[in-house]
């Protein structure tokens, strides 16, 4: 990635909903083929891959920006959602308390034109050390299956396997990971 084209980033904020509703679907139908079907990825969309307002709200989701518009995604949050999108949430999201529960990593998606650059990495780091510094000394993920090798690399370590229902019947395979704790300074660069 040429210097000009090294992102920006940024704490999402309302107006990036249009651009986030473009990447997330763009970013999932690519880069999730390896390890889903197209059918579980099109009924995924929504309710378990899609925007949610409230992590933006919270300041806890942040953003990857070039002059080319948004190319990646993701955060974290400190509430009790473990996944999903707005679509995927009908009752209110209450907090987790940072003394006995884990911040959450979130909701992070990738430009397809520039998977594979180290933004993932990145949005990662950020999202780590914004946790930490709000008193969390634990942090998980369901990841999907393409994410499981990233977050291994950050030292999370698979401690449930299980499937997503999605609305058609359809069962999405991920893995919920844990770290503890939730942030090194010697973390691997991007």
């Amino acid at each position: 990635m040429s210097l000009e084209s090294q992102p920006n980033y940024r704490l999402a904020t309302l107006a990036d909903i249009p651009a986030l509703e473009t990447l997330i679907p763009l970013s999932a139908r690519q880069l999730q083929t390896a390890h889903y079907t197209s059918t579980q990825i099109e009924t995924a969309l929504g309710p378990v891959f899609g925007v949610d307002r409230q992590l933006i709200h919270d300041g806890t989701y942040f953003v990857a920006e070039t002059h080319q518009g948004l190319v990646g995604c993701g955060g974290w949050s400190r509430r009790k959602t473990l996944y999903g999108g707005d679509q995927g949430r009908s009752a209110p999201d209450p907090l987790r308390d940072p003394a006995v529960d884990p911040a959450m990593i979130r909701a992070f998606f990738v430009h397809p034109d520039h998977a594979r650059r180290g933004i993932g990495r990145r949005l990662l780091e950020i999202s780590e050390a914004a946790a930490a510094a709000a008193g969390f000394q634990g942090i998980e993920i369901v990841a999907t299956l393409p994410g499981v090798p990233l977050y291994s690399s950050f030292h999370y370590e698979t401690i449930e396997r299980f499937n997503i229902a999605l609305p058609n019947g359809e069962k999405m395979p991920v893995e919920r990971m844990r770290k503890r704790p939730i942030y090194s300074p010697t973390a691997p660069a991007s």
